[in-house]
């Protein structure tokens, strides 16, 4: 039997990891990314996407690309989605071009 994984999301990654590694406040954090701390809480809590702008924005902080944070958003939803989806998307038939 396959085990899955829970999803992970960015925040979890930025709360977790690359915060504490920065060795700033998140309300310093917030300050260079020149965002309300109340933006940056609501992904660090997991409440809100790593919309592409925060993307834009995590890079530049960190040394990284927008892409690699917007892949973990997208990897993100779309495990969450098709565990919620599952039924519906097993219904749909998967057609063949003539």
């Amino acid at each position: 039997m396959k085990r899955k994984m829970r999803p992970v999301h960015p925040g979890e990654v930025l709360r977790e990891d690359v915060i504490p590694a920065l060795g700033k406040s998140k309300a310093e954090i917030a300050r260079l990314l020149g965002v309300s701390r109340q933006s940056l809480y609501d992904v660090l809590n997991e409440k809100q996407p790593v919309t592409t702008g925060m993307a834009l924005r995590f890079a530049k902080l960190t040394g990284t690309t927008p892409e690699s944070w917007a892949r973990m958003q997208l990897a993100y939803d779309l495990q969450v989605s098709s565990a919620a989806m599952a039924e519906q998307i097993a219904a749909i038939p998967t057609l063949q071009a003539a």
